[in-house]
């Protein structure tokens, strides 16, 4: 049997505060919901049509919309909010401690080694937006050659640089060059290069993002590949990962690009596979921009594209749609949001609508795909049994 998942991350489109969220200052985060109430109601049809009205509420799609799909959502066991948090609950690593964060911006102990390994001083060195502090500090930057770090409610270490200033591999070194310093207690989950381009007050972020995450160790993707499944990485799934159980990575220029490559990838892989997606634009571009308008065009053009990779997909192949965390666009916060995450399944073989419930950890998304593509994997809960008649 030629059974294949993909796995489509909408990076931060959260359904609902968490159980705990008030112990991170979310209260009341909502990233769908509050999008669509924000901007008159979305236009989803299809996402619809999996069952996302019936997870949380929607304005502009009725609970009583007609579901071909199983549909349920993911409460994160991990603690924290961010990126690495989210996509490693998912493949069966649970991490119980925070990752260290810096409100206060980075210790002489990191940067004094950091700026004498790569031979230049560094600006910064605070919580910021990304877009605002190259507003703030790339004339500097551009005049004195030094990258500028910065950090982030979540658990990173970013360096930015325009591009004509320092080179993209240049930059990628640098970047390398942290991720090898932070580790033990100043191990953050992922050191992010942020070029940029752009003359003075018009500084703009480009595409070449990279990231180096920490190792947690053997994860389901490792065990998937080490019995031969391939695992295709689009977007940023092989920096998450840091190429760890990813058999081949494709970088993206966006929601858009990383959708086409996923159609491309449907249609060109053959036998068992896990075609992994992560979108980042809804958090990259909206969310910690707090645009609601932008946030929903965005979910608006992904449901408009659905339809493609439904086409692409044969009977056994498997589409699981979900998040790794919110991005409330509605609150002052322009930080990630502690919420729970969609956890829709659809098949050609599904012909009416299945609840999920509520699941305690992402790790039973894990536990499913194993199930499904025959890997002995003991973490998570797997919901298999739910939709196995109808996918015989």
């Amino acid at each position: 049997m030629q059974r294949r998942i993909i796995l489509v991350v909408l990076d931060s489109v959260g359904v609902g505060q968490a159980p705990d969220a008030s112990h991170y200052g979310d209260s009341g985060a909502n990233t769908v919901s509050n999008t669509a109430k924000a901007v008159g109601g979305l236009h989803i049809p299809h996402l619809a049509s999996l069952g996302l009205g019936r997870v949380t509420e929607v304005e502009g799609v009725s609970p009583s919309t007609l579901v071909n799909g199983a549909y349920g959502y993911m409460i994160p066991k991990s603690a924290g909010k961010d990126t690495t948090n989210g996509h490693y609950e998912f493949v069966g690593v649970t991490l119980y401690d925070p990752l260290p964060t810096y409100p206060e911006g980075f210790p002489t102990e990191i940067m004094t080694p950091f700026e004498q390994a790569i031979g230049r001083k560094a600006l910064g060195n605070k919580p910021a937006s990304g877009t605002e502090i190259i507003a703030e500090l790339g004339d500097e930057h551009v005049r004195t050659g030094y990258p500028i770090v910065y950090t982030s409610a979540d658990s990173v270490f970013q360096v930015a640089a325009h591009e004509e200033v320092i080179p993209l591999e240049e930059l990628y070194h640098i970047c390398e060059v942290a991720r090898g310093l932070l580790t033990g207690p100043h191990g953050v989950g992922r050191v992010i290069a942020r070029p940029f381009v752009g003359t003075s007050g018009h500084y703009v972020r480009t595409t070449n993002r990279r990231d180096y995450s920490r190792d947690f160790g053997d994860t389901l993707l490792t065990k998937l590949t080490s019995v031969g499944i391939p695992v295709i990485g689009i977007g940023k799934i092989e920096d998450i990962y840091g190429g760890h159980g990813v058999s081949q990575g494709i970088h993206t220029t966006g929601n858009d690009d990383g959708i086409t490559k996923t159609i491309e990838a449907i249609k060109s892989t053959e036998g068992p596979a896990l075609i992994f997606t992560n979108l980042v634009d809804f958090d990259m571009l909206y969310g910690h921009r707090n645009d609601p308008e932008g946030f929903a065009r965005a979910i608006e053009a992904f449901d408009q594209r659905l339809p493609q990779i439904i086409s692409a997909m044969k009977e056994e192949d498997l589409l699981m749609i979900t998040a790794d965390h919110g991005c409330d666009p509605t609150t002052p916060s322009t930080d990630h949001s502690r919420e729970g995450v969609p956890l829709l399944v659809y098949s050609k073989k599904i012909h009416e609508a299945i609840a999920l419930g509520r699941r305690d950890t992402y790790a039973d998304l894990g536990a499913t795909m194993a199930t499904y593509l025959g890997v002995d994997w003991p973490i998570g809960k797997s919901f298999y049994q739910q939709i196995e008649e109808y996918l015989k």
